[in-house]
């Protein structure tokens, strides 16, 4: 994703989010805590709990019967959109994974909505002033509708009228305590993520904690403004085809971290067209084509092209809203996918596996190149036909991807940001038009890129790119060699070793200096208990018991019976 952006203090700010949970940090958040439980058990994941063993006063109390009426995937949906924004938040980002988790969860994933109810104006008011510097809104907008338009999440949007000038805008502010409110959820976030992580070894390929440090990046930047001011002014620099697509411009000069004031943007809804008519025909067409444009020429795309953030103007005109999420491709990974599109065209299972390996960051294993086609040659005859070209594309990409994770090939997020906006268009497209074709969409952007990547002038140019580097690091091996062989004879050559799978080493030695530290205090009581009597320090009991030592005798008795429950209890 676009990671450009004009914010002093941002390495701070990213670090909140990563605040761990100290030990029995879960008391400051106990009643979020069993909000988050109660929803799990009720929602079919008691034995999920069990497993990862939460704090266990909570779960003794909150019992109610678990309902699984629905199928596994569409319950970790449900479950999702009842914990809220920042649970929202975290689906969103996990649909953005098809390498790492399986195809039906990714499409149920893709349906999280959030049901927010709109904060009265007057709450709102206050960050809409310190978001415009300040201001009275009064002196920047003419007119301003208190009642929202949207409502969600994080923000709500509202339509006003600029003082100087007259155009009309949306508004869109950020709801007031909503970081707090998100940086206190996905503290419980994580330790969830780490605790099912080290207890439940079906899910340790899923590596939950690094998704979840993911998430916080991602949300870092949702509740950032400027971050979606900057990437739509971006795509309006670059956009040349403005007859059929569009976005709203953004005025920086009004905009800030919780306010983004953008052009009113004029359209109808996707759901109010007529399915199969030339108004959506010709938007299916525009936005497919659009978007592969984007993908495959200009490298900076729009991530999330669903229904909601898509208008349809006169003409068939789409104008794309929301630019909170976007992806980013390099020229060699856009050549590289579209190596991808053409072998998968193809039916070649051989050569897309050859191009996966293209794609990979890292990988841990080597992958079975044999078992790779065969699974690549069932997930085409399922979703893709290549000899017709009918079929689902989008959903194809979706399982080659998984393909390639289940295999061991990570590859780069971008490119499962360009899975989840073509599985995304195409299912908008096929919604307005039900003769809609994506593969006839994307290839005049696919024979745009192939005549550039061939063109013999760009190729002179890459030869002698890449011959300056090589010549270059050539020049630079003799003083990196001598650098190495100076710290090997010098003493000073380290070596790092990183210890996994002792991620409770930290809560065993906790738990045990603690009873060892009240261990010794019970015996330093008990022998002063017992000098006390012995002396018979006033006050007496009687003739001859110290009250003093009584007292010292009873509490040892009863941190040592705690100590021995406590121990008894854990095993």
């Amino acid at each position: 994703m676009a990671r450009q952006r004009p914010i002093e203090n941002r390495e701070s700010k990213i670090e909140n989010f990563f605040l761990l949970m100290k030990p029995f940090g879960w008391f400051t958040n106990a009643v979020r805590m069993r909000e988050i439980i109660g929803v799990l058990w009720r929602n079919g994941f008691d034995g999920f709990l069990q497993k990862i063993r939460p704090p266990s006063g909570l779960l003794r109390r909150i019992t109610p019967k678990p309902r699984s009426h629905h199928s596994l995937w569409e319950r970790i949906r449900v479950t999702l959109e009842e914990l809220g924004p920042t649970f929202v938040k975290f689906g969103q980002i996990l649909s953005m994974r098809p390498d790492a988790f399986p195809e039906p969860l990714i499409v149920e994933l893709q349906k999280l909505q959030a049901s927010v109810t709109p904060q009265p104006f007057e709450e709102m008011a206050p960050v809409l002033q310190s978001g415009i510097n300040g201001e009275d809104p009064g002196e920047v907008f003419s007119e301003f509708d208190r009642t929202p338009v949207a409502s969600a999440s994080v923000a709500q949007v509202y339509y006003a009228t600029l003082r100087n000038g007259g155009r009309r805008v949306a508004v869109k502010i950020q709801r007031p305590g909503i970081r707090k409110k998100i940086t206190s959820d996905f503290e419980i976030l994580r330790w969830l993520a780490q605790q099912a992580h080290q207890r439940i070894e079906a899910l340790q390929p899923y590596n939950l904690p690094e998704i979840v440090d993911e998430l916080g990046r991602g949300l870092d930047e949702e509740l950032d403004f400027r971050v979606e001011a900057h990437n739509v002014s971006f795509f309006l620099e670059r956009n040349k085809d403005r007859e059929h697509v569009t976005a709203p411009r953004a005025h920086h000069a009004l905009s800030s971290e919780t306010v983004l004031v953008m052009d009113l943007a004029e359209g109808t809804k996707i759901r109010d067209i007529e399915p199969g008519s030339p108004l959506a025909r010709a938007a299916a067409a525009n936005g497919a084509t659009s978007l592969f444009h984007q993908i495959l020429v200009d490298g900076f795309f729009h991530a999330d092209p669903h229904a909601g953030n898509v208008l349809i103007q006169p003409g068939g005109c789409v104008c794309f809203l929301d630019w909170g999420l976007v992806g980013q491709l390099t020229r060699h990974m856009r050549y590289t996918l579209v190596d991808l599109f053409e072998a998968f065209l193809s039916g070649d299972s051989a050569q897309v596996v050859r191009v996966a390996m293209d794609l990979e960051r890292t990988t841990t294993t080597y992958p079975d190149i044999r078992r790779m086609e065969r699974e690549i040659l069932y997930a085409l005859r399922e979703t893709f036909d290549p000899v017709s070209g009918k079929g689902e594309i989008g959903r194809a990409m979706l399982r080659l991807l998984h393909i390639f994770g289940e295999n061991g090939i990570e590859i780069a997020q971008d490119y499962a940001l360009v899975a989840k906006a073509v599985y995304t268009i195409e299912e908008t497209g096929t919604r307005l038009d039900p003769a809609f074709s994506l593969s006839a969409s994307f290839m005049p952007a696919v024979k745009k890129l192939i005549a550039r990547r061939r063109d013999p002038k760009t190729l002179l140019q890459n030869f002698r790119r890449t011959f300056l580097a090589g010549f270059s690091r050539m020049q630079e091996l003799p003083a990196e060699l001598h650098r190495v062989l100076r710290l090997l004879e010098s003493g000073r050559a380290t070596i790092n070793f990183q210890h996994k799978g002792l991620e409770d080493m930290d809560d065993v030695l906790n738990s045990a200096s603690n009873k060892l530290t009240v261990g010794l205090i019970i015996a330093a009581m008990i022998i002063g208990s017992s000098i006390i009597i012995a002396t018979k320090i006033p006050p007496l009991v009687g003739d001859s018991m110290s009250l003093l030592g009584i007292v010292g005798y009873a509490l040892s008795g009863l941190l040592g019976l705690w100590i021995v429950f406590n121990i008894l209890r854990h095993k």
